[in-house]
């Protein structure tokens, strides 16, 4: 199997040892962005030095900025079933805990996406628990079309990216025709015993059949995936080393690898206590796994939700995460109970903001707020997005789009402040698109949607 527990155990303690002048090494040859090897890796995992951790981070900020320079992706996600088989102990929707489960009927998902429109989203996580009874591929299949159906007067949902249990090539072939974006399923713990001592007595017990997901993914030609774990369950070094391995096995046998990245920490949970957890890992380490991730994979997208702070947030989009949520509800039908005043959530939230005020923030911080979905639209996936991106090429592509995506928004739902914030920064961006060409179409879409057009792209 491609996770060697032994290999990476033994690069975890041939490092363990390494000194202050070795990880100064790794840094210099970091900030020359040509990837660092397994070791390298394990090596500026052993960080604890306050300064050559900034250092860490600042090389980070810097490769994410050459990369995806000012453009932050936002989204949401959409609980519709809180059926699960499994018995995971970290997770507040296992089968041992006693409440009332539900799945949201097509007029309720329906009802859930319009919430979410009058928001301004256009991209959403798709989320639900694993029941092949209650929750089967055709109840995901048809929720999937209920989202993509449903429209307002600003619009639709234009992209719908996919969080559902390890299924079948035939499953995923289904997901395929059905428009999906990019599937993501977290690996959890990629320590195969941590990992079984989680999930007693379940379908997703399985470790091998977990972890091989991704490859029948990609044969049924979902060529965009996104990996990740919960940090918590295991070693924090064992997990990144794994979640290394896997992108690289991904990369050998289908030409890709991660699309995206998530790093969610292990919060509390209905029917569980945070004190069972030893290998929970505080802020300052969780600073150091996303940069030396970014430094790691530099062209794969980090996503950071609102399980951390609005402060953690602010400071790991300078070093390395592109992509947030925003006013997110963790629990299935937990956007009209919000709006009636009601919050359950499967697990504790740090950021409460309403989106509209994590725009306002982005937008003062120099960030351009991105909604766009163009890349699934024009086919611009799997190996034909990574080659862009490590081409350079992607700016000319993504800046305009996210430009015109946060435009869009400061229509269609943006107040005085915002729309005063955002023609300022637009302004700003606009004259550092190199293309006059660009330059100038993106200025006439920007008229056109001024005069009603939407939804304009390149």
């Amino acid at each position: 199997m491609f996770i060697n527990h032994p290999y990476i155990n033994e690069l975890i303690e041939e490092t363990k040892g390494t000194t202050k002048e070795e990880i100064q090494k790794v840094l210099d040859i970091a900030k020359e962005k040509r990837g660092l090897s397994h070791k390298q890796i394990a090596t500026l995992l052993n960080i604890d030095d306050d300064e050559q951790l900034q250092m860490l981070l600042e090389i980070a900020g810097e490769i994410k900025d050459s990369i995806y320079g000012n453009r932050v992706v936002v989204f949401a996600p959409l609980y519709v079933s809180n059926y699960c088989v499994n018995n995971c102990k970290y997770c507040g929707y296992k089968r041992d805990n006693k409440f009332p489960r539900v799945k949201l009927t097509r007029e309720e998902i329906q009802r859930e996406v319009m919430l979410l429109e009058k928001m301004g989203h256009k991209r959403l996580a798709l989320e639900l628990g694993e029941d092949p009874v209650n929750c089967d591929i055709d109840f995901t299949l048809d929720a999937i079309d209920a989202i993509y159906s449903t429209k307002n007067e600003n619009g639709a949902i234009r992209r719908i990216n996919v969080n559902i249990a390890a299924t079948t090539v035939e499953n995923y072939k289904k997901l395929k025709e059905a428009n999906i974006g990019t599937y993501i399923l977290f690996q959890e713990t990629y320590h195969q015993p941590a990992y079984e001592y989680m999930h007693p007595k379940s379908l997703k017990g399985d470790y091998n059949y977990h972890l091989t997901a991704f490859d029948r993914a990609m044969e049924a030609e979902i060529d965009d995936v996104g990996g990740g774990v919960l940090f918590g369950l295991a070693d924090y070094k064992f997990e990144v080393l794994g979640l290394m391995l896997h992108n690289e096995h991904l990369e050998e046998k289908f030409g890709v690898g991660f699309h995206t990245i998530s790093v969610p920490r292990l919060k509390k949970a209905e029917g569980m206590s945070i004190e069972e957890f030893p290998n929970i890992i505080d802020d300052k380490t969780f600073k150091k796994i996303v940069a030396v991730i970014r430094l790691a994979v530099p062209f794969t997208g980090i996503i950071l939700s609102t399980r951390e702070s609005a402060e953690m947030r602010k400071e790991l989009l300078k070093y390395g995460v592109s992509q947030i949520s925003a006013g997110s509800c963790t629990d299935v039908g937990g956007y009209k109970d919000r709006e009636d005043g009601r919050t359950v959530t499967q697990f504790t939230l740090e950021d409460h903001r309403e989106p509209m005020d994590i725009l306002k923030e982005l937008v003062s911080d120099g960030y351009i707020p991105s909604y766009c979905t163009a890349c699934y639209r024009s086919g611009r996936t799997g190996d034909r997005f990574m080659r862009l991106a490590k081409s350079g090429q992607i700016h000319n592509v993504c800046q305009p789009n996210a430009l015109m995506t946060l435009f869009e928004y400061m229509l269609d739902y943006g107040d005085e402040d915002l729309m005063e914030k955002g023609k300022k920064l637009i302004e700003k961006e606009l004259e550092k698109i190199e293309s006059d060409k660009v330059r100038e179409m993106v200025r006439k879409n920007l008229n056109k949607m001024t005069s009603g057009t939407r939804d304009l792209y390149l």
